[in-house]
């Protein structure tokens, strides 16, 4: 047996559009729901969502036969967290709040296995297809694929070093964090926000990096593709429900 290639990181490598949907539901069935929606790959988010292990892995078989690679976010750049994320299956990474090059580096040596990384050696997980796929532990780090969050003022003044860390694959900018850490909590539209959004992708581009990025807003996302980003979350599925029952119920009710 074969390990799957990763599309999503292939993509990435080609400079290729990538569109997604932030995943908070923490459902394996909503997963499936949107599986085969047409976005390119989907986040399972476990730090701000209450996303567990076991559950993580339903989704991850959920969104298997589907046409959306899954990437899933850790709770922190944690490398015990990274593990257990890798050895269910997940082969697309995106750690939290990496403020500089040694914290992005601590994040690569997560995902890789001895003498790269530190990532423990397990001989049958579902990442390997409980042992079935052929020479697992030597070929794994080919295909994950790590993302690497960036989204304070000081990781920013940090971005050229973070993004040429070895093992990073992309470079996500978190607008709502950076808001908050620029003083525009709560608003990342701010026109200072904003400009430092469109810096960092023209930075990251400069560097030959994938750069990605999350809005709820269609006109944002337009304008964040238009300035060079490569893989953009352009929703939510928390934020999809809860519009449509809204919308639902005010045709009614109103």
């Amino acid at each position: 047996m074969e390990l799957p290639h990763n599309r999503f990181k292939q993509a990435l490598t080609e400079g290729r559009l990538q569109i997604g949907l932030w995943s908070s539901l923490c459902s394996n069935i909503a997963a499936e729901v949107v599986a085969d929606s047409g976005f390119d790959w989907i986040l399972l988010d476990g730090e701000h969502s209450p996303n567990e292990v076991p559950g993580v892995m339903a989704q991850l078989q959920a969104l298997a036969g589907g046409a959306a690679t899954p990437v899933v976010r850790p709770a922190w750049n944690d490398a015990v967290m990274v593990k257990r994320m890798l050895d269910i299956g997940a082969q697309s990474i995106l750690v939290p709040y990496v403020q500089n090059a040694g914290e992005a580096m601590r994040a690569v040596a997560s995902v890789r296995y001895p003498p790269a990384g530190i990532r423990g050696v397990a001989a049958a997980t579902r990442a390997s297809r409980y042992g079935r796929v052929n020479n697992y532990l030597k070929s794994a780090d080919s295909e994950i694929c790590l993302l690497v969050q960036v989204e304070t003022r000081a990781a920013l003044g940090e971005l050229e070093a973070i993004a040429k860390v070895e093992g990073v694959d992309g470079v996500f900018i978190g607008p709502s964090d950076l808001a908050a850490s620029m003083g525009h909590i709560g608003n990342p539209a701010d026109a200072e926000v904003q400009a430092a959004l469109e810096d960092a992708v023209r930075r990251l581009k400069a560097l030959g990096k994938a750069a990605g990025i999350l809005t709820l807003n269609e006109g944002e996302a337009r304008r964040y593709i238009d300035w060079g980003y490569t893989f953009v979350a352009v929703g939510s599925d928390v934020g999809l429900l809860s519009r449509g029952a809204d919308a639902l119920a005010k045709a009614f009710k109103s």
